[in-house]
């Protein structure tokens, strides 16, 4: 029975710190806010033949001023080509998961990416600092 019981607690600090490695070595922090929206998360750079060597964003697009009526979104834009836009829900988080890419070249070298509100067609949506990544 005790030996049972070890082998139990064994496999279980192990799976445990499985998930820790996983969850600690999938890319670097990412946060940005404005005005009645927030992100948090993680991005990385694919490898070459992985995604196309592809800019890899994955986190929490956050509505952060709920009573406000607005929608909030992301876009990115990579190497050659327009702004993509990954929008979020109003009054909700929502898990972002998105791999941005240019499909001409085995690997992608720069990426920009922004958090925005939208304020509707009659006023400028208010983004964050746009954030320029380089390989």
């Amino acid at each position: 029975m005790r030996k049972l019981a070890a082998a139990v607690v064994a496999a279980g600090l192990f799976v445990g710190g499985m998930g820790t490695a996983a969850a600690g070595s999938w890319g670097h922090e990412l946060k940005m806010y404005t005005t009645g929206a927030a992100f948090s998360g993680r991005y990385k750079w694919e490898p070459k033949f992985q995604h196309r060597g592809a800019f890899h964003v994955r986190g929490r697009l956050s509505d952060a001023d709920p009573g406000d009526g607005h929608n909030v979104y992301l876009r990115a834009k990579v190497e050659g080509y327009g702004w993509v836009r990954v929008k979020g829900t109003q009054r909700k988080t929502v898990n972002i998961d998105e791999i941005f890419f240019d499909g001409a070249v085995l690997e992608t070298n720069h990426a920009q990416i922004q958090l925005c509100r939208d304020r509707g067609s009659l006023r400028p949506d208010n983004c964050s600092d746009l954030r320029k990544f380089r390989r």
